[in-house]
């Protein structure tokens, strides 16, 4: 079976791939017909694709998270690879594919991602900062086990959440010594804090998100995270004006850095500061590595990035 990432232009394939998303649409002909807009995935990359003049029957008998059998025929539309379906059937027990086979998961195991996370929480010397992140984490910690960071631009795969937080505690850490004047628990804490809302966000099944859950939707994780720190810290018992409380609901609600980005108000605490470039960075590079490691070796750009202003990669090569 071909991967997708081996997949060349003008290559007819066939094989077993996973409908990651699906939706139909009508073509703008007169009459307009139906067909599917796809995007195909497994373990090494994803590509759009394209069934066109998809039947009743077709409509009733493929849905996302399904294993199927196609053969394709892959294209160039505006400079992007995209996969032209000619014959499609849902994937049979006796095909020998299981849904595992076709799931990106983060390098590092999800136990010892959470081992981390924890080791972390405990390393807070605060007390009243040590609880407030104990309690968010405590919410999400099960999900943390598979939840990806996104639904598509940065790790957007099985445990990619947890992968995001330990990668950027790794930067802070480097921050902290090169810059003592950084309070290490204030980081620390916005770190894990920053998107630990987002399993609450959105709707995921093997880290692969299939939608945004309404309060996703009508309210957003990073307005769901600061809810959670005063409702931390009102069990807890810590006032709500205290500069503790306050710093973290900051360090949470100013991550984004712009208001058309997200965040309601812009970092004005050191911490807050490093906290959105570690974030930026950590997620931009992962776009960078996931572009490059789905590109076929005999390419030498990969295809277009949205999170770094659609510009594509060069390979180099040294």
């Amino acid at each position: 079976m071909t991967l997708i990432k081996q997949l060349t232009d003008q290559e007819e394939f066939v094989g077993f791939y996973l409908l990651k998303e699906l939706e139909v649409k009508q073509t703008n002909n007169t009459p307009a017909k139906d067909y599917m807009d796809i995007v195909l995935c497994d373990a090494s990359g994803q590509l759009p694709a394209k069934y066109w003049d998809a039947s009743p029957t077709d409509k009733e008998t493929f849905f996302p998270m399904g294993l199927v059998k196609i053969r394709g025929l892959v294209q160039t539309y505006r400079e992007r690879l995209q996969i032209k379906i000619m014959k499609i059937r849902p994937a049979a027990e006796d095909d020998g594919v299981t849904l595992t086979d076709f799931i990106r998961s983060a390098p590092i195991r999800p136990i010892d991602l959470v081992y981390t996370i924890k080791q972390t929480i405990a390393s807070i010397a605060d007390l009243e900062i040590r609880a407030i992140v104990s309690f968010c984490v405590d919410k999400v910690e099960e999900k943390l086990m598979h939840y990806p960071a996104a639904k598509m631009h940065h790790h957007a795969y099985f445990a990619g959440l947890a992968y995001h937080m330990v990668r950027m505690l790794e930067l802070g850490d480097f921050l902290c010594k090169q810059r003592p004047f950084l309070n290490a628990d204030f980081l620390k804490a916005g770190i894990l804090l920053h998107d630990i809302a987002k399993p609450e966000e959105m709707i995921a099944q093997l880290g692969i998100v299939s939608d945004y859950s309404v309060q996703g939707k009508l309210v957003g994780h990073i307005s769901m995270a600061s809810n959670w720190i005063t409702e931390a810290a009102v069990r807890l018992d810590y006032g709500l004006d205290s500069p503790k409380v306050l710093g973290l609901q900051h360090l949470v609600l100013s991550h984004h850095n712009l208001g058309e980005w997200g965040s309601p108000v812009q970092p004005q605490m050191a911490e807050a500061i490093a906290l959105h470039h570690i974030d930026a960075l950590d997620a931009k590079l992962q776009m960078v590595e996931d572009a490059l490691d789905s590109t076929p070796d005999t390419e030498e750009w990969t295809q277009q990035i949205r999170g770094i202003e659609n510009k594509a990669i060069y390979r180099t090569k040294l």
